[in-house]
């Protein structure tokens, strides 16, 4: 007991105690036994960020510990973000009363969120990224002047306390990607100066409460990947400063969005609401948020022709319209109006009713788009030789339409696809040399088409290749020698094809190979 006592005293000596007053060294040295009792619950410190919480330093330049000028030896704020800390938080928190800030982001703790109800001056709590448990503790609603709560990506369990609905001076609450249940609670409300409200991935359930619509200054309000139902309240589209609504993965809808949406919403920037049950014509006021970069409705119920419109969105980046029921009755201007989005990089009409040849203006599309898929339509036609305009394609679908004709013409002029599918259509012709050039593919499927000729021999100039199908075509010769070069193959389909002679020896190389499908054609010999 002596030694501890000596080792308080160094400490405190070491801190300047002796000049100041008795009252003020019995609560540093309470904050020095909180902090040396927090750092007996670490259990691994891999980046030795605690080694130098020992005697030889003054406690008030621990690492990640800040202390007041005004009141010397108070700890004002913990920041331990991102060492790799292992560890359950200890209770001792609690009593230093002048913590201002406490920051133990991605790090390893595990346990229970302690009980903190005594940080009156508490304004900062970030614990995210890490493996807590249990229940939010009812007290933190006495943490009063708290501006920032971040609990997300966590363990924890529960319902969301409705006392939350007490820290009205929050700017920020975050308790996305854990495993919360119940409803959201009504009384968050009341926070009216709440600027982020993000409770994704969770598992809550009920409806969006209309007292939401109180938070005059939301920004952002991200509630995705839950079980919310019910309709949109109108309460919500008071929100006039919101740029952020991502609701996608729920059961909302079952009606259409209101017509006026871009009007009350002027300053959205982020739209997503797919994978939920929306429904009716896609509203034209859209325009009027100008700022919208990205729209996300797929997978609902939208109808009507395919929204040309939005192409005044001049810094409208990705549109995702896929999975709805949207038409284009003028075979050339719906697609023609997109080349005004200079900006725009990704683009997804998949799963839509679309007829008719594929536009030739596709190619005056923005040199910025890297993501193009008009796949499971009723496309019919040649593709238009223009689409080799788009040199800053990365992932481009064609796969399940009516398309005719030949590729020869243009895929070899994409030279940064990384994700090419055209497989379930009725291409002719052979597989063009060309392929070889691209030699950023990871993906590639011509399945299902009518293709004949050989296999190209510079196939295996596409070492990123993981996927790999050119079944049920029309293919014949042997399998070139050099596929055996394709090292990072996964899957590779040449099924129901005319191909014959052996397979080659260099198959054997393919180590990563998990799916192999040769059946349907006319192989001999052994099997290497």
């Amino acid at each position: 007991m002596a030694a501890f006592l000596a080792f308080l005293l160094l400490l405190l000596l070491s801190y300047g105690a002796g000049s100041i007053r008795c009252e003020a060294t019995l609560n540093s040295t309470a904050d020095l036994l909180s902090l040396m009792d927090f750092k007996k619950h670490i259990t691994e410190d891999p980046t030795q960020a605690m080694s130098s919480w020992n005697a030889s330093v003054p406690f008030c330049q621990w690492t990640g510990v800040s202390c007041s000028r005004r009141h010397p030896g108070r700890v004002t704020a913990l920041n331990l973000f991102n060492l790799s800390l292992s560890g359950t938080i200890s209770s001792s928190l609690g009593n230093l009363t002048f913590l201002k800030e406490l920051n133990f982001s991605s790090n390893h703790f595990s346990g229970k969120l302690p009980p903190l109800n005594h940080l009156h001056r508490l304004k900062v709590l970030d614990l995210r990224h890490n493996s807590l448990r249990d229940t939010i503790p009812e007290g933190l609603a006495n943490c009063s002047r708290l501006r920032v709560l971040d609990l997300s990506s966590n363990s924890l369990v529960g319902e969301i306390p409705t006392k939350l609905g007490l820290l009205t001076n929050l700017s920020s609450l975050c308790l996305s990607i854990n495993s919360f249940t119940g409803t959201i609670p009504p009384t968050l409300g009341n926070i009216t100066g709440l600027n982020y409200l993000s409770l994704q991935i969770n598992h809550l359930e009920g409806s969006i409460p209309r007292e939401l619509g109180k938070l005059s200054d939301l920004l952002s309000l991200t509630i995705f990947m839950n079980n919310i139902s019910g309709r949109l309240p109108n309460e919500l589209f008071n929100l006039s400063s919101l740029q952020t609504l991502w609701l996608t993965d729920n059961m909302l809808g079952k009606e259409a969005l209101p017509p006026n949406i871009g009007d009350v919403l002027p300053n959205l920037q982020f739209l997503s609401l797919a994978r939920n049950m929306f429904e009716g014509h896609i509203p034209t006021s859209l325009i009027n948020a100008s700022g919208l970069w990205l729209i996300d409705l797929t997978n609902n119920n939208f109808y009507g022709q395919v929204p040309s419109y939005l192409s005044e969105l001049a810094n409208l980046s990705d549109l995702y319209l896929a999975g709805n029921h949207l038409e284009a009755s003028d075979n050339e201007k719906w697609l023609h109006a997109f080349a005004n989005c200079t900006l725009l990089q990704a683009l997804n009409l998949a799963r839509n009713q679309i007829k008719g040849d594929i536009p030739s203006s596709i190619g005056n599309l923005s040199t910025n788009l890297q993501y193009l898929n008009l796949g499971v339509n009723h496309f019919v036609g040649v593709v238009p030789p223009s689409i080799g305009n788009l040199h800053g394609l990365t992932s481009l679908w064609l796969s399940k339409n009516n398309l005719i004709g030949t590729i020869e013409e243009w895929v070899g002029k994409l030279r940064n696809l990384e994700l090419l599918y055209l497989q379930e259509n009725n291409f002719t012709g052979s597989i063009p040399s060309s392929i070889g050039d691209l030699t950023n593919l990871i993906q590639f499927s011509l399945g299902k088409n009518s293709l004949d000729g050989q296999i190209p021999a510079n196939l295996g100039n596409l070492r990123q290749l993981d996927r790999l199908n050119f079944s049920y075509n029309n293919l014949h010769g042997s399998i070139p020698y050099n596929v055996g070069k394709l090292r990072n193959l996964v899957q590779l389909d040449l099924s129901h094809n005319n191909l014959d002679g052996n397979i080659p020896s260099s198959f054997i190389k393919l180590q990563k190979l998990k799916h192999l499908d040769l059946s349907d054609n006319n192989f001999q010999g052994i099997i290497p």
